[in-house]
């Protein structure tokens, strides 16, 4: 699969990025601001500052992009920061972190955390519902006893305002794709839940989940723990 997104991030933090667009299927193509992966500490949003005062112990940054947040946090924390897009790595490395790993979350079981920390709707990785009891077991067999999964996601019912719901699968599961001066990547499933959901998904599989953050958008902060 080409890594369209990593030649972004490259690009940016060389000064050169051209403008990244996001396709789906639902409308017409967007421009994915790049920058959004670059920010400094005081551009983040007020849930993501409140995940940020969350985290403790030894951490596990799902997704890590350019790293950003996890330059935020190994100062402060035994970080580690994961993500699939080998220039993503390569950029977040440049910007100093000092353990990333280029690999997928759900193969990936080399140590137990304190913490796993899923910003900017990082759950969405899941990709379907269906998937979701899996997923959650896994980032679940990734903790430590006391261990916490802080992560964000919307209710995005909004786009089907006067639209009826898709019938045959979950409405919040959308299918994107990233196109990069010409390049265009393999679509990909993305999921955005809705908290009620989220909360009967993760008590099925031992979950307890707590909101800590909700905005006037229906985008919320959650901290699931083992009961």
């Amino acid at each position: 699969m080409p890594d369209v997104l990593g030649e972004a991030l490259v690009d940016y933090y060389n000064g050169k990025a051209d403008t990244l667009w996001i396709n789906n299927k639902y409308g017409s193509p967007e421009e994915m601001p790049i920058e959004v992966f670059f920010r400094e500490k005081e551009e983040l949003t007020t849930l993501e500052q409140k995940a940020l005062l969350n985290c403790k112990g030894v951490v596990l940054d799902v997704g890590a992009a350019a790293g950003a947040i996890s330059l935020m946090l190994q100062d402060d924390f035994d970080l580690t920061a994961i993500e699939s897009s080998e220039g993503a790595c390569q950029v977040m490395k440049a910007l100093g972190i000092r353990n990333g790993i280029v690999g997928d979350i759900f193969d990936y079981n080399n140590a137990k955390f304190d913490t796993l920390i899923l910003l900017m709707n990082g759950i969405g990785l899941v990709g379907t519902i269906d998937n979701l009891p899996t997923a959650l077991l896994h980032f679940k067999s990734l903790l430590t006893q006391k261990g916490q999964i802080l992560l964000d996601s919307s209710d995005i019912s909004y786009l089907y305002e006067g639209k009826e719901k898709p019938k045959h699968h979950y409405y919040g599961q959308i299918q994107y794709q990233y196109e990069y001066k010409n390049k265009k990547g393999d679509w990909f499933n993305w999921l955005y839940i809705d908290r009620e959901t989220l909360q009967k998904q993760a008590a099925k599989v031992g979950l307890h989940c707590e909101l800590l953050f909700e905005d006037e958008n229906d985008q919320y902060l959650v901290k699931l723990t083992n009961k």
